[in-house]
């Protein structure tokens, strides 16, 4: 399997994530099962379906964190000589030249992409299109509303 590119700080909130659900939601759902199977009929018992299917959650989400952290490969920015240009993990101010309106994106990897956080993959059209460009560089963008254009007004490597 190929390795898949994950900031530091990516690779640190999936980590966290995992040891909260191996330490604190599988006890309290292990727990959830034993009690409701002190209750009795399992068959009609909400509860215990209901501790069950979070059950599966959890554990389907355990090994979803662990399988992307084991084919990781955790890319510190900081550590980078980038040449001022846009590479993965780089935060990236733009404007769209057509409305003047500036955003702020970073460039991460698919596993940790969140648009309203400002965290864009590195696969959407938008980071594919800044790779590689620096600063004062415009960037053409094809949306499904046709070809978008932004300027690169600042790239910072934190």
């Amino acid at each position: 399997m190929n390795k898949v590119p994950l900031t530091v700080k990516g690779a640190e909130k999936l980590r966290q994530e995992l040891k909260e659900l191996k330490t604190v939601k599988r006890p309290k759902v292990i727990e959830a099962i034993s009690e409701a199977r002190a209750h009795g009929d399992l068959k009609e018992n909400a509860e215990y379906h209901a501790a069950r299917e979070q059950q599966s959650f959890i554990e389907g989400r355990i090994k979803e964190i662990e399988s992307i952290l084991a084919n990781a490969q955790v890319i510190d920015v900081t550590q980078i000589n980038a040449n001022g240009k846009v590479v993965f993990g780089a935060t990236v101010e733009l404007e769209d030249l057509e409305t003047g309106e500036t955003v702020t994106y970073q460039i991460v990897g698919d596993d940790e992409a969140d648009i309203k956080q400002g965290l864009i993959s590195v696969s959407s059209p938008i980071a594919r299109a800044m790779i590689g460009k620096e600063e004062e560089e415009v960037v053409e963008v094809r949306t499904p509303k046709g070809i978008r254009e932004y300027e690169i007004l600042a790239i910072r490597y934190e």
